[in-house]
């Protein structure tokens, strides 16, 4: 199964260097947003409160690969397509970055469904049939 959320962006001053154009890993933190609005579309509760009425530790990212294929700039007004697919204790998500119809960057993520054990420390755990169910 395959869910997308898309959420306009616009670049600004603080992402980006002394020329205007965006610092690349501030690229990373878009698509870690992107993420969490995704599940915040999907199940209507934030990441804040999915700690509270989840069984829920985080999403740890596991590998990541993106290519730059146009910069983008200060002022700009771009869209941000975040597609995501699920496994057992993992998903992947896809992000595409685009500016007035071009793509300016393609990403791949892969974050694992993590809860805590009886000492504390994280622990991959599968993901939840009722979050799967809001996916649909």
């Amino acid at each position: 199964m395959a869910y997308t959320n898309t959420r306009n962006l616009r670049i600004e001053w603080g992402d980006c260097d002394p020329a205007g154009i965006i610092f690349y890993p501030n690229y990373f933190r878009i698509f870690d947003h992107s993420i969490e609005m995704l599940f915040e579309s999907a199940l209507g509760i934030t990441k804040y409160e999915m700690f509270d009425k989840l069984e829920f530790a985080g999403w740890p990212l596991l590998k990541t690969q993106a290519r730059f294929l146009k910069p983008t700039r200060f002022g700009d007004d771009c869209l941000v397509a975040s597609t995501i697919t699920f496994g057992r204790t993992s998903f992947e998500v896809s992000h595409t970055i685009t500016l007035k119809g071009e793509t300016c960057v393609e990403a791949n993520e892969k974050r694992v469904w993590t809860v805590r054990d009886a000492g504390g420390q994280l622990k991959s755990h599968p993901i939840p049939d009722a979050v799967l169910a809001k996916f649909e």
